[in-house]
């Protein structure tokens, strides 16, 4: 029979041992900063020793904690590796989580390529705007943002930028755009909560009437109204990048407003293992990459 320590206070000491924080560690595991500090207390009692040394709010390892989490966390990635098989096999489909956005001007119009690619993998696919922690309903995310998902592996997909785009036939009807001061005399198409603009035109050096004008709560709505005609949308260019290559849009400038926040796709850094993730991970960056 082996003798083992409660499960909660292993997952407890390995997430505080691999953030050395417990503030980190309750955040990943979704419980109070105390739960963790009585779990870790539980399991030094348990094995008669200390597992970190605290100076202060500084937290460090012991050589027998640093041995221990070195163990531990390979442990635990054979068992969520042999998790993720077994449900694979009985779950079938990989689910995935997308930004509405995302999904509609990049993924959905690439996912036949995928399909063709990848027929044994069955994909079941949800848009989102919600913040998605790890949790068991999907196995994968693409995500907005720095690329910080406390216990989750995040892979660079593309990084964004913004530009005033819109449809050929509105740049034929509007006055002559030659310079960012033109686009007062334009409409423009704003995202919700409105901002952007106001940092292109800091940006640009430029002072624009930005009251005015349409709110859309997605960025795939704006660019649908730019394609219509509707006005002068500030596009996210990954996302443009398709109608911009078939003509429906077009640049007004060169000059782009770098986005702190690029793409990524957010995943368990134990299920990197999964045949249908890795698989669809590596087609997803070479299309960015192609993009």
């Amino acid at each position: 029979m082996r003798r083992l320590p409660p499960l909660g206070a292993l997952r407890a000491f390995e997430a505080a041992a691999r953030h050395l924080s417990f503030t980190r560690a309750a955040g990943e595991l979704c419980v109070t900063q105390a739960a963790i500090s009585h779990q870790v207390r539980q399991l030094e009692d348990w094995l008669g020793e200390p597992m970190f040394t605290r100076r202060g709010h500084a937290l460090a390892l012991t050589r027998k904690g640093a041995s221990y989490l070195a163990d531990l966390s390979q442990a635990f990635d054979h068992i969520a590796a042999a998790t993720g098989r077994v449900r694979e096999a009985r779950d079938g489909p990989l689910r995935i989580t997308v930004l509405p956005s995302f999904a509609s001007c990049w993924l959905l119009p690439r996912l036949p390529a995928f399909r063709l690619r990848h027929p044994e993998v069955d994909l079941r696919v949800t848009s989102s705007l919600e913040t998605w922690s790890g949790d068991d309903e999907f196995d994968v995310g693409i995500r907005s943002g720095l690329g910080r998902w406390p216990g989750l592996k995040a892979d660079l997909l593309a990084c964004e930028s913004l530009s005033p785009l819109c449809s050929p036939a509105l740049a034929k009807s509007l006055p002559p755009v030659a310079e960012p001061a033109d686009l007062a005399a334009v409409p423009l198409l704003h995202d919700q909560p409105r901002g952007a603009w106001e940092q292109w035109c800091r940006h640009a050096n430029v002072s624009l009437d930005l009251s005015q004008g349409p709110a859309f709560n997605d960025s795939a709505l704006v660019l649908q109204a730019a394609i219509d005609g509707q006005g002068v949308a500030l596009g996210r260019l990954t996302l443009a990048g398709d109608e911009l290559r078939k003509g429906r849009l077009l640049r007004l400038f060169d000059l782009a407003l770098p986005n702190d926040y690029s793409y990524w796709i957010v995943y368990p850094r134990t299920a990197a293992q999964r045949p249908g993730l890795a698989a669809f991970r590596s087609w997803l960056l070479e299309e960015a990459r192609q993009a």
